[in-house]
């Protein structure tokens, strides 16, 4: 095509795709193109606009890290990453949810019932509930990767100070499909705003707040794997998370509990609490594979 215009551009382009293009791959390629021009064309963009669009995406791959990824946290704050959860999300299950750009894998596996808090001071928590499907049959052997921050706002792999896997861990359920373990109440805390994302944040006027949550990735032979957040009723940002990682069904509450109601076996700390606590129960539906 030698007469390319502002009109035709997109078709041309879309024009030019090999017969043997992969037809899911043509799809995504012809939608984000027709998106993407028609952006261009509709609010007339300029060249500095432009490229000051690809410095974002030029800075997002220089801060980048295997300990913190900048592009992922982008996709986060523009809500694409929750839509995306949202697209593929269970009618029939818990509710997914934002992975975050600060999971390690590999977590260390822990007995059920073990303690996450370290050397940390905070408020005791105890986390408990079932892993089931969607008519309530208990899953053994489910895995259940947690993982959090510590009471300074940072995961471990922003944190030198803190072990590479601190606050994190992997439980297996039995038979019952139960799960518990204690921790630290996590907190609200800020996404990193040294980078491009914070300079986006800025430049719309928007806060880089999270409501405190736990994370969890669930997997169960025979059941599609979940990645999901949990999130206390109480938090002062509930209804302006700044990734939009809420849902209503993933909402829970803290449950005060006296020193003497803490379980006397099956824990870690059983016999070894003094003070007050509080509870968490939550249940976590896993939706079963199609066949």
């Amino acid at each position: 095509m030698r007469n390319v215009t502002r009109d035709n551009i997109t078709d041309t382009f879309l024009s030019y795709f090999g017969d043997d293009t992969n037809p899911r791959l043509r799809e995504i390629m012809e939608s984000l193109t027709r998106h993407l021009h028609e952006f261009a064309r509709e609010t007339n963009l300029t060249h500095a606009e432009w490229n000051q669009g690809l410095d974002i995406l030029r800075q997002a791959g220089k801060i980048t890290t295997p300990q913190r990824d900048e592009f992922v946290l982008l996709s986060d704050v523009l809500g694409l990453s929750s839509l995306v959860d949202m697209n593929h999300s269970s009618t029939s299950g818990t509710s997914s949810s934002v992975l975050g750009p600060f999971h390690i894998s590999n977590a260390p596996p822990y007995p059920m019932g073990a303690d996450l808090r370290g050397d940390y001071e905070g408020e005791l928590i105890l986390v408990q509930g079932k892993v089931c499907d969607p008519d309530g049959n208990p899953l053994g052997g489910a895995t259940l990767d947690i993982w959090q921050t510590a009471p300074n706002g940072l995961y471990s792999s922003q944190d030198p100070e803190q072990d590479e896997y601190s606050f994190h861990a992997l439980f297996t359920t039995g038979d019952d499909g139960l799960y518990q373990f204690t921790t630290v109440r996590p907190v609200s805390y800020t996404v990193p705003t040294d980078g491009p994302v914070g300079t986006l944040l800025n430049a719309t006027g928007r806060h880089p707040w999270r409501p405190s949550h736990l994370h969890y990735i669930v997997k169960a032979d025979g059941h599609m794997p979940l990645v999901t957040e949990v999130f206390p009723d109480d938090d002062p940002y509930l209804d302006e998370d700044t990734v939009f990682g809420v849902r209503e069904d993933l909402v829970m509450s803290y449950k005060p509990q006296k020193a003497a109601d803490f379980p006397a076996s099956g824990l870690a700390l059983s016999g070894k609490v003094d003070s007050d606590f509080s509870r968490v129960d939550f249940d976590i539906v896993l939706t079963p594979v199609s066949t």
